[in-house]
Formats: structure tokens, C-alpha cells, sequence
């Protein structure tokens, strides 16, 4: 099956194959921004307040609107744990959360959670965050980079069966407490290794949509060449995420030149979070 999301209008059967029918996607993108809100080096959520950046946040949805024609969802894409030197986990603030989350519910946006999980395993990185989906507009994610004993000197991995076990984790939950909707997570990839037995991950759980996001920093050209290589070709997980990097003059971890929003919507197929 080989889905291009730049026609939704007109290829509404082959949607339906994936998303439910009340699924956000059909009518939306999603446009996050990344980061931790106490720390500047780890995304631009920790450079500007939250009123700063939801109008960041706004002018950029402007620009995403007019090149694919949709209308944009804004999100807080917040790392919910933080791996340390020695793989162990730095979780964050309660209090902090919420404030966060309820901001982002009353302004009608969504939060991704995400969780780098270290020493630790995807089950328990999803378990940890199970009680925010309290919150209708809170979505999760794990980091496969950083699933790893020896974290910034080797990339991690996640199985397909552990995936497909947190999913159903996930599932279990909200209709064990009747939390409605469907729920996203995300899961990041850049090298082939972070996603182990990819063609055996499920994207059919009624209530849960599994997002695969492209995550390699680099030029335009090279940031392509990846999506095309990781993205493209995984067509059974046709919900796809891209992420982009701000140039905050931390070495390595910047895209030069970035890409605009009309080059990220060219790529093939058209990714649905986009995530800064």
C-alpha cells in the first residue's frame, strides 16, 4: 500500500485503512514544538515562555496552512524523562507538567510526552506516563536513541514486540478508564537499528495511532535521503512524523539550511507532525 498524503479529499478510502473515522488526522497536521521547559539546550521550549511560544508557534502554523492546505493543530512536545550519563532517568516536575498540560488543554492544544527511557524498557517508559492521558489532549512518545546503558556513546533500539506490547498498554488503559479518543505515540528513528523487526510493529490498534518520526539532522539533501530511506519505505506504518532543528548554536545539532515548510511538505509521503 503506498499512500501519498498530498490528496486526503480525494483518497478517503485508502485513509480509512488506518485512521479511524474520527481521527484528528483527517482534517489536521500537527505542528509541535520540542524541548524541556527548564533547559535551553534541549529544544525551544526552554528558551521562551509559553505565551512566546504559542505565537511562535501561530506564525509558523500560518506558514504550514498555506503550503498544504490544512488546517494546523499546535502541541507541546515535552521530554517527560531525561536520560543521565549513567542511563538513569531525570522525570519531570509534577507541578511543572501540569502547568503545561492544562495550559496547552485551554488553549485547545495538544502535548506529546516523551520519554528517553535510558536503562530502562519501553513498558516502563509508558507506564510512567499512563496517567497523564487523564488529560484529553496528552499523547506519548519514546526515544529509541537513548534506550541504551551507555547513552551519547552508542544509539539504543526498541523492538517490534516490545512496540507492539506498549501499544496495547496504552489501549488496555483507556478502556479500562474510559478515557475517549484515540491517542498518538510517537516513536523517533534516524538509523535502521533504532526500530528492530520494523515490519512486524502494528499500526491497526483501534485507539491508538502509531507515528513513525524521522529524526536525523542535517542538510535539506540529507534529511530527505533518510525520510526517503527509514520513512518512505516503511509502509506499514503510514502515520510519519518529521523533525526539524532550530540552530540555537549548539554544535551538531542544527539543520543547515532549514527546511521550509513547503520543502517538508513535498516529501513523500506527506508527514503529519511536524515537530521543531
Amino acid at each position: 500500500m503506498n499512500i501519498s498524503f498530498g490528496s486526503f479529499d480525494t483518497n478517503k478510502k485508502a485513509v480509512g485503512l488506518f485512521l479511524h473515522e474520527d481521527s484528528i488526522l483527517h482534517h489536521n497536521n500537527i505542528l509541535a514544538f520540542y524541548g524541556h521547559p527548564l533547559s535551553k539546550r534541549m529544544g525551544i521550549l526552554g528558551r521562551y515562555s509559553k505565551e512566546e511560544l504559542c505565537d511562535r508557534l501561530s506564525e509558523l502554523a500560518d506558514e504550514y496552512r498555506e503550503a498544504c492546505g490544512r488546517n494546523i493543530v499546535k502541541a507541546f512536545y515535552i521530554v517527560f524523562g531525561t536520560v543521565w550519563p549513567d542511563a538513569q532517568i531525570g522525570i519531570i516536575q509534577e507541578a511543572l507538567l501540569k502547568e503545561w498540560v492544562e495550559y496547552a488543554l485551554e488553549r485547545g492544544m495538544l502535548v506529546f510526552l516523551d520519554h528517553q527511557m535510558g536503562r530502562y524498557t519501553p513498558e516502563e517508559g509508558i507506564s510512567r506516563m499512563l496517567p497523564w492521558l487523564k488529560y484529553s489532549n496528552v499523547h506519548l512518545a519514546l526515544d529509541p536513541e537513548w534506550r541504551t546503558l551507555k547513552p551519547m556513546r552508542e544509539i539504543g533500539h526498541v523492538t517490534a514486540k516490545e512496540l507492539n506490547h506498549v501499544q496495547q498498554i496504552m489501549e488496555d488503559y483507556l478502556i479500562e478508564n474510559q478515557l475517549p479518543g484515540e491517542r498518538f505515540l510517537v516513536i523517533h528513528q534516524f538509523k535502521h537499528f533504532m526500530l528492530r523487526n520494523r515490519t512486524d510493529i502494528r499500526g491497526d490498534f483501534s485507539r491508538i495511532r502509531f507515528v513513525q518520526c524521522i529524526s536525523g539532522i542535517g542538510t535539506p539533501e540529507m534529511k530527505r535521503e533518510t525520510y526517503a530511506v527509514f520513512g518512505a519505505k516503511a509502509i506499514n506504518l503510514p502515520v510519519k512524523g518529521f523533525k526539524l532543528w532550530f540552530d540555537f548554536g549548539i554544535q551538531g545539532h542544527s539543520d543547515n539550511p532549514l527546511m521550509t515548510p513547503l520543502e517538508v511538505m513535498e516529501l513523500d509521503p506527506r508527514p503529519f507532525i511536524i515537530i521543531y
